[in-house]
């Protein structure tokens, strides 16, 4: 069975979301990382906020009866509550299909399989050993796009 891994924010999860619930107050603490850019993925609980990106639990569910999948993220290093919150997104939203089945890293490259669904080409996913599928892309726009390609008969 091929192997898809599933990056988290703004792919299975939408950032944006769990930044609107955060207080202009908080995000003006974090609108600067010291380069002039904000760095709101430092913001302790963030990321247990976030709701799912549109089609991503549905999409989940039917990539793993033909797919063998494993989520593949990077949480902020300055975020120690990055590490717990997307543990328990991932077992409040999608426990049925991730149980035990992810990966923390900021060396995506490492990581064999045959396909990494991927906002950014970030952390390795540029690089990374099998087909990187980038979405949000004009190629790969949304989940449909992207369940349309992996469940062509010849990818599976």
């Amino acid at each position: 069975m091929k192997r898809i891994f599933f990056d988290m924010d703004n792919v299975l999860v939408d950032f944006q979301s769990g930044l609107d619930q955060v207080s202009e107050e908080v995000k003006a603490q974090y609108a600067d990382d010291g380069t002039g850019k904000p760095h709101y993925d430092d913001i302790p609980g963030i990321f247990a906020l976030m709701k799912p990106m549109p089609g991503a639990i549905e999409a989940a569910h039917e990539l793993e009866k033909h797919y063998e999948v494993y989520i593949l993220s990077t949480a902020p290093w300055n975020n120690p509550t990055a590490w717990a919150d997307k543990v328990a997104w991932v077992t409040k939203y999608l426990d049925d299909v991730f149980h035990k089945k992810m990966f923390i890293t900021h060396r995506k490259d490492l990581c064999k399989g045959d396909y990494l669904i991927d906002d950014r080409e970030k952390h390795g996913a540029k690089v990374f050993d099998g087909e990187w599928i980038e979405f949000g892309s004009s190629r790969f726009p949304d989940w449909k796009s992207v369940l349309d390609y992996l469940l062509q008969e010849d990818k599976m």
